[in-house]
């Protein structure tokens, strides 16, 4: 049976007051099962409070959210028990052992006996900490404390895992092993809703992003869907052998092509995003005997998308 999007996470509406200040404001958004969500905003937009009344730390003002085909209420225990959630702040204990903080949330999700101890060993084999386990979090370097802080969320075997700025002051050895684990739990089927102030991180993981600012939601796609929000056009630089063979008109003439100028060795393109004319442009140059060197397209990053909707930076 294939699993529908009322299996993975729903928001509608979700709001949160704190007296006449609105932290978030009319929220909604969906992920299916076994994707990733990248959630942006700059520093103060309301992601933490978000995630934090998704999964049920903080009591919303209004709205509603469905986990797994069912609402998430206050009297719904059973729900908790199928997400974890890694915080923004480090949540460890500095007297016990790496084993022994896993083993501990592990049995806050009501896991016992050998399901406990199997959880705990797959959950610290997962973030790479089962050599360091009757090692103290004090001992730890920064990267090592928050791939403990991952475990302690993924003991239970989570379908959902929601994670607030997880690689937040690590070294990038760390990121990229965070990074990979993450990957390899969405090939496993479970969903993620990832909140981080690196773009190159949503980028590499989220299906789909969300970007909220002063508590709204502006805009939710894919990358490639953001990316057209912003731009209408693409440019297309072509480094050429003979630039006095080249002929513009015929160029000019290729449904796409809406500007097409020679300036030195390179004819520089501007062409609409919906359409893919190159393979004609290239076919075009060849027929009139120009040889082409290079090809050069600039891509729009996610940062450049984010900067000219929110016109802030992410650490503002």
């Amino acid at each position: 049976m294939t699993a529908s999007l009322t299996d993975g996470l729903v928001v509608k509406g979700l709001t949160k007051r704190f007296g006449t200040k609105v932290a978030v404001d009319d929220v909604s958004f969906d992920i299916a099962p076994g994707k990733i969500l990248g959630l942006l905003g700059p520093n103060g937009a309301g992601k933490t409070t978000t995630i934090s009344m998704i999964t049920g730390l903080l009591n919303k003002t209004s709205g509603s959210v469905t986990l797994f085909g069912e609402p998430l209420t206050p009297t719904n225990t059973a729900i908790r028990r199928r997400f974890g959630v890694v915080p923004q702040d480090l949540a460890l204990f500095d007297d016990l052992s790496a084993a022994e903080n896993v083993r501990y949330f592990g049995g806050l999700y009501g896991l016992r006996g050998p399901a406990l101890k199997n959880g705990v060993d797959r959950a610290l084999a997962v973030v790479g900490l089962s050599e360091h386990q009757n090692q103290r979090p004090a001992t730890f370097s920064g990267g090592m404390q928050r791939r403990l802080n991952i475990a302690m969320a993924l003991v239970h075997q989570p379908e959902l895992i929601f994670m607030d700025e997880p690689t937040v002051g690590i070294d990038p050895q760390s990121r990229n092993y965070i990074l990979t684990a993450i990957e390899k739990m969405r090939s496993q089927g479970m969903t993620v809703v990832y909140t981080s102030h690196y773009m190159e991180e949503v980028e590499r993981l989220a299906d789909k992003i969300v970007i909220i600012d002063h508590g709204k939601v502006i805009v939710q796609g894919t990358e490639a869907e953001l990316v057209n929000l912003v731009t209408t056009t693409k440019q297309v630089s072509i480094t050429v052998a003979e630039p006095k063979l080249v002929n513009v008109a015929p160029l000019l003439a290729i449904a796409g092509v809406q500007q097409a100028t020679v300036q030195g060795q390179e004819l520089q393109l501007v062409t609409a995003v919906e359409s893919n004319p190159l393979n004609q442009v290239l076919m075009t140059l060849i027929d009139q005997g120009v040889t082409v060197d290079q090809v050069d397209q600039p891509q729009i990053d996610l940062e450049t998308v984010f900067l000219n909707l929110t016109g802030r930076n992410l650490r503002d």
